[in-house]
């Protein structure tokens, strides 16, 4: 690692990120399971194909419109093992209070996190609290763990895009960081933006009813859609090119970003999950996706190619190209 500290960007899920697991975490833990560097691992116990994840959750503020900590911190992890197919069964969660946090936010913020994993399908079996000096946090830190059962015949992996593939969004870009930000900064807009946080285990099993053969799925959190499409690009060595005109982004989110110095398509989403599926599959997949609730407005988005493996390149609206690097830096910190 160049870097003698740790910035805020190592926690951005962009290029810094990425250079601290690989310069540091991995040489350090090397096995087999932990080098795919998928969302979550896949082990066997017992002759079971499990997934396994775990993820710590410090938004800032911790209630935002659309959410709050306690439903981001259930959507993600349940999220992460959806994104190998898995159905996820169980979690775990530890809390981190600062002292001072008034008790009624503390259940407020609890009740989201059972009303979260009602919906999922899910179980909060075992969990931790730990309580800091006032000063040593910002109110409240999460952490959770999930475990869940991989269905035979499911094979989904970042390394898996081929060229011809077609790429697939279930949604609108950009809402969880852009609302998280407005309340962050006290700012307002005509029409108010909220989270998109939400459980997408359901999704994917509708998606897998349709068929099993599905590449990859990622969710695209810290550093947006431009920085998960770049992860896949390089873990599978293609190249993926979007169609800007594609993308599906609120007019308030673009005014927002336009205002606040943005690309949507490095913004946090936390309701969302890209699919990389073969060009067959494409169309009954969108159809599956657009009948579930958190699938309306999916769309076709791009598609992978052999040329330019680990670059992602946009076709502008008015007929150019343009590379869509990873995150560089810190756009929005403490957004998930």
């Amino acid at each position: 690692m160049a870097e003698k500290k740790i910035l805020l960007a190592h926690g951005s899920g962009g290029r810094l990120s990425h250079q601290l697991v690989k310069d540091l975490f991995l040489p350090v833990f090397d096995n087999d399971v932990l080098n795919q560097l998928d969302d979550r691992a896949e082990i066997y116990a017992a002759g079971v194909r499990l997934a396994f994840t775990t993820d710590s959750f410090v938004v800032s503020p911790p209630f935002f419109p659309g959410g709050d900590i306690g439903k981001l911190a259930v959507c993600g992890t349940v999220n992460d093992l959806a994104m190998g197919g898995a159905e996820p069964l169980y979690l775990s969660a530890g809390f981190i209070i600062e002292e001072g946090l008034p008790v009624d936010q503390l259940k407020t913020i609890v009740e989201s996190m059972r009303k979260t994993a009602d919906e999922a399908g899910v179980k909060i079996v075992c969990g931790d609290t730990k309580v800091v000096e006032r000063g040593s946090a910002d109110r409240i830190f999460i952490n959770t763990s999930g475990i869940g059962l991989v269905p035979e015949g499911v094979n989904i992996s970042g390394s898996f895009a081929r060229p011809g593939d077609k790429v697939l969004i279930n949604g609108y870009i950009g809402d969880h960081g852009i609302a998280v930000m407005a309340e962050r900064q006290g700012l307002s807009f005509r029409e108010e933006i909220a989270s998109d946080s939400a459980p997408l285990n359901g999704l994917v099993k509708a998606m897998l009813e349709v068929s099993r053969d599905i590449h990859v799925l990622r969710d695209p959190t810290r550093g947006g859609v431009a920085t998960t499409l770049n992860e896949i690009a390089s873990q599978s060595n293609v190249g993926i090119v979007l169609q800007e005109e594609a993308i599906p982004v609120r007019e308030q989110v673009l005014a927002a970003c336009e205002i606040l110095g943005f690309d949507p398509l490095y913004v946090a989403n936390e309701g969302k999950l890209l699919a990389v599926v073969p060009a067959e599959k494409a169309g009954l997949m969108l159809e599956a996706m657009k009948k579930h609730p958190y699938g309306a407005e999916s769309a076709i988005i791009g598609e992978v190619v052999a040329d330019h493996p680990g670059r992602v390149v946009l076709s502008t609206g008015i007929g150019g190209r343009r590379i869509v690097d990873m995150l560089v830096g810190e756009q929005l910190p403490r957004i998930c």
